[in-house]
């Protein structure tokens, strides 16, 4: 049986104008994850592992200089407690996920997904993929190894949105299962119960994890340009009505601001790194936002 077509999530475009991008992700990933890999137990009685090749930004001081003095070469050395930092992307697949004219949310935060393993794959760090609705379905657990991209790749191609979504089961099970602090990438139309949300999501920057949410909505959603009457048909067994719009936008949009302002609010309360991404957006500036803003949080941790 044929597996799936990486360019379905990975045109040859857009791989090329992430690989324009890999300069800066190389500053950005490596330079963030050079300071978590530091074991906190640095200068006390730790297990040595092995060396590796010095890279710039590493510390001078875990510089071997013996092994220099034989090879004229720069390794430092790594303890048992470093471990590379790890990436989870968690991808709703949920029913109201389907919603989308020429690209739904789905496939998306598909793309997303599969551009962000990419870029993680390429600084050689650990990730991994889970897709849910009210219950897990595809896992990919986090991996370094080569055919890591083609395993969350056959995981994107087999999800399939339906149900609804359970954002707290998710996020109480990985913050119980993800024993070592790491990055947690939530794509998600965040259309579930907020406070249910909010206690998921404390609970893993309580864990000690660096919390993204990628809130992926379309531009309908957010605009509300719909004319004449139209049917609108509830996903997730919200049931269906058939008005005019235009009597509806005012609150529609009301709504949908205060729904905004709360989600970003919250997470700021916090510290989770939140971003509102419109589906017609192209994908690489929503990459680029997103390595902007991890600038921003190194820069603001210093």
């Amino acid at each position: 049986m044929a597996g799936p077509d990486p360019r379905r999530y990975l045109p040859a475009d857009v791989t090329a104008r992430i690989s324009r991008l890999e300069v800066e992700a190389r500053t950005v990933v490596e330079g963030f994850l050079s300071g978590m890999h530091r074991s906190p137990y640095f200068g006390q009685s730790i297990e040595f592992a092995q060396h590796r090749e010095y890279a710039p930004g590493d510390d001078t001081r875990r510089v071997d200089w013996k092994v220099w003095s034989r090879t004229d070469k720069y390794f430092v050395k790594q303890y048992e407690e470093e471990t590379n930092l790890t990436t989870s992307i968690l991808l709703d697949s949920s029913e109201s996920m389907q919603f989308g004219g020429r690209t739904t949310k789905f496939e998306y935060g598909s793309r997303i997904a599969a551009a962000l393993a990419y870029l993680l794959l390429r600084q050689h760090d650990a990730v991994g993929l889970t897709t849910f609705d009210d219950a897990i379905h595809n896992v990919v657990p986090p991996s370094s190894r080569g055919s890591q991209l083609f395993s969350i790749l056959a995981a994107l191609e087999a999800g399939k949105p339906a149900k609804k979504t359970d954002l707290f089961g998710l996020l109480r099970r990985v913050a119980d299962e993800r024993t070592q602090r790491g990055i947690i990438v939530l794509i998600s139309d965040l259309f579930t119960d907020r406070d249910s949300l909010f206690r998921g999501l404390r609970l893993l920057r309580q864990r000690g994890h660096d919390v993204m949410v990628f809130h992926v909505l379309d531009d309908q959603e957010l605009d509300f340009q719909y004319a004449g009457t139209t049917k609108f048909e509830g996903l997730e067994e919200a049931g269906e009505i058939v008005c005019d719009p235009r009597s509806l936008r005012d609150g529609y949009l009301a709504a949908m601001d205060e729904f905004l302002t709360d989600v970003r609010r919250r997470c700021a309360q916090i510290v989770i790194d939140y971003q509102t991404i419109r589906t017609s957006e192209h994908l690489d500036a929503v990459l680029r936002t997103f390595l902007h803003r991890r600038t921003a949080m190194m820069q603001g941790r210093r």
